[in-house]
Order: C-alpha cells, then sequence, then structure tokens
C-alpha cells in the first residue's frame, strides 16, 4: 500500500485515468460493433457512415493515449478493407 502522500495520489489519478479509459474504450467498441453490424446486415449506405464514425472514434482514442497508434491504423485499415469489399459486391 501506498505510504506517502505522493504515492497516494498517483494512486487517486490512476483510478481516475482507468475510469476514463474504460469509458473511451467502451465507446470505440460501440463504434466498431455498429460498423460490423452494417457489414452484415449488407448495408452498404450504413456501413459507410458507421465507418467515418468508427474510424473518426478510433483515432480519438489514439489521440487520447487509449489505443497506441499502430493499433488504431491496423484497425482503420481492416474496417477500410471490409467497406471496400462490401461496396464491391
Amino acid at each position: 500500500m501506498a505510504n506517502n502522500p505522493g504515492a497516494r495520489k498517483a494512486i487517486r489519478k490512476i483510478e481516475a485515468r482507468t475510469e476514463v479509459n474504460k469509458a473511451r474504450r467502451s465507446r470505440v467498441r460501440t463504434y466498431l460493433r455498429k460498423f460490423q453490424e452494417a457489414v452484415a446486415a449488407a448495408d452498404a449506405d450504413a456501413a459507410k457512415t458507421a465507418f467515418i464514425e468508427a474510424q473518426s472514434e478510433l483515432m480519438r482514442a489514439v489521440s487520447k493515449g487509449v489505443v497506441h497508434k499502430n493499433t488504431g491504423s491496423r484497425k482503420v485499415s481492416r474496417l477500410a478493407a471490409q467497406l471496400k469489399k462490401l461496396s464491391a459486391a
């Protein structure tokens, strides 16, 4: 357990930051799920709008440090590939 005031404060900050990051990560997952549902329904228009929202949310998470830059880029790339495959069909 933390014994000095600085360590106690660090624990409080970490807990607060963890809550914020959980919410951000959950938000990203929601948008990714909406995209996947649109793709599963083979709805190209809905998938395109969902892709734009998911991409925006993913990059926002990257800028906030919740997701690593390469992870965000990889996920966006895979979403774009799915969208392209759906649009071509």
